[in-house]
């Protein structure tokens, strides 16, 4: 099936095109007829998946027949509710990549920025807002923002929403909505609670699922790396350096843990940065573009953090710390991979984690391939320690570090001998672009 077939618009076909996209991925096949159609949807999809686009589209082509506009005009009539403000822009992107032949106006509405913008683009009227629930409740207090004209409703990662917490939120903004409007949920995975939220929310849905239940990427390389705690510092630099890796997203448990390791690596060397719930939105944001753009060979992020990175071709993943829920795991792998492209995920496991690799291995019904870098062997002799868990992924709740002063699976403590990697450039050549 090519884009062609989908019943989409000749003004929208040529922005795909412009993308230099050809067949819809299985995400936007199922999903873009139900949209023209005007149903309710439940969509399971993982993010890489194309599914995005596969409610901007439908929704472009759905506001843009819509005639009788000169009434509609200073009220939103598509709101999509995003967990992060990197997903806002996202969508935001997205919205404006595919809709940039028609007359359609949009925002994105998020937390972290001056409102005062915000209040006069919304003034000004728009046809499609892009919110996170904390700011577009600020909106409607500020009598800003009127929610009484929204035709399309859409929950964009419906599962983390809920895992940061959102559910009153959401609750709340639903109550604003009209009762008539097409409703579109979409989660990567269909919990109790989700399936609770959509019973409420959506009248007769059409249900599509693309991929199986926690369905790790099958375009993904996966190996684990044994090694010590304290030394996984020094092995992430050798990885990078003897393989040459010029794009890499590193995960870690948390801020603290985060801005540690990206210190350390830039100390080594290597262009990195991190990203967390604790950077201001602007440091977010360039951090982001420069990662995007090679100008940074290394991310580190929270898992929170993370979920609003979208590269198309981004080929190396390090879970540089495991997460404590499997299907995080799920989540951080599915970073590469994508649209067809082969993609490595590496994750560097130390004793404290043993459990943790085998919840993953559970969930993925299988084991993944074990390797030893030589110089880098396990000491039989270091005994397991207890990780701390985070509390709330790395959300809105800071991520709690190891006990003070242990260095263990907390912030990362200075190495006590480690080699200083060469300086590099940027490392364009050899490079996959997104």
């Amino acid at each position: 099936m090519k884009f062609t077939e989908l019943g989409l618009d000749a003004g929208i076909l040529r922005a795909v095109a412009d993308q230099g996209y050809d067949v819809p991925t299985p995400i936007q096949a199922q999903a873009i007829p139900v949209v023209l159609q005007g149903r309710d949807l439940m969509a399971a999809a993982q993010t890489g998946t194309g599914k995005t686009a596969g409610f901007v589209l439908p929704i472009l082509q759905r506001l843009s027949h819509d005639t009788n506009l000169s009434m509609k005009r200073f009220k939103p009539r598509t709101l999509v509710l995003a967990p992060t403000r990197e997903l806002a822009i996202q969508v935001q992107e997205s919205v404006q990549t595919y809709g940039k032949h028609l007359k359609l106006r949009s925002t994105p509405i998020f937390g972290g920025v001056g409102i005062g913008p915000q209040m006069r683009i919304l003034k000004a009227g728009v046809d499609i807002v892009v919110a996170t629930p904390g700011r577009l409740l600020d909106h409607v207090n500020q009598r800003s923002i009127d929610l009484s004209g929204i035709e399309i409703l859409v929950l964009d990662e419906a599962d983390r929403m809920l895992d940061m917490g959102f559910i009153r939120d959401i609750r709340k903004i639903l109550a604003l909505l009209p009762k008539k409007k097409q409703s579109l949920l979409f989660s990567a995975t269909f919990s109790d609670e989700i399936r609770g939220l959509a019973t409420g929310l959506l009248d007769n849905p059409v249900s599509v699922e693309v991929a199986r239940r926690n369905a790790a990427a099958e375009m993904v390389t996966q190996c684990i790396y044994h090694v010590d705690r304290e030394r996984k510092r020094d092995l992430l630099i050798r990885l990078i350096d003897d393989n040459q890796w010029h794009q890499v997203l590193v995960f870690a448990r948390t801020k603290h843990g985060a801005d540690a390791l990206a210190e350390r690596l830039s100390k080594a060397g290597i262009s990195a940065a991190a990203l967390h719930g604790n950077k201001s939105q602007g440091q977010r944001q360039r951090a982001l573009e420069d990662f995007k753009r090679l100008k940074t060979n290394v991310l580190v992020a929270t898992d929170i953090a993370a979920r609003g990175i979208d590269i198309d071709e981004l080929p190396h993943v390090v879970n540089y710390e495991l997460p404590n829920v499997p299907e995080d795991y799920v989540h951080r792998i599915g970073r590469t991979g994508r649209a067809g492209s082969s993609g490595e995920a590496t994750s560097l496991v130390c004793i404290d984690e043993f459990k943790l690799l085998r919840d993953i291995e559970r969930l993925l019904k299988r084991e993944i391939e074990k390797r030893v870098l030589p110089g880098f062997e396990p000491d039989p002799r270091i005994k397991a320690e207890p990780i701390m868990k985070p509390r709330g992924s790395g959300g809105r709740n800071a991520a709690a570090p190891a006990r003070a002063g242990h260095g263990r699976s907390g912030p990362p403590q200075p190495a006590k001998a480690s080699r200083k990697a060469p300086a590099r450039g940027s490392h364009h050549s050899g490079t996959r672009h997104h």
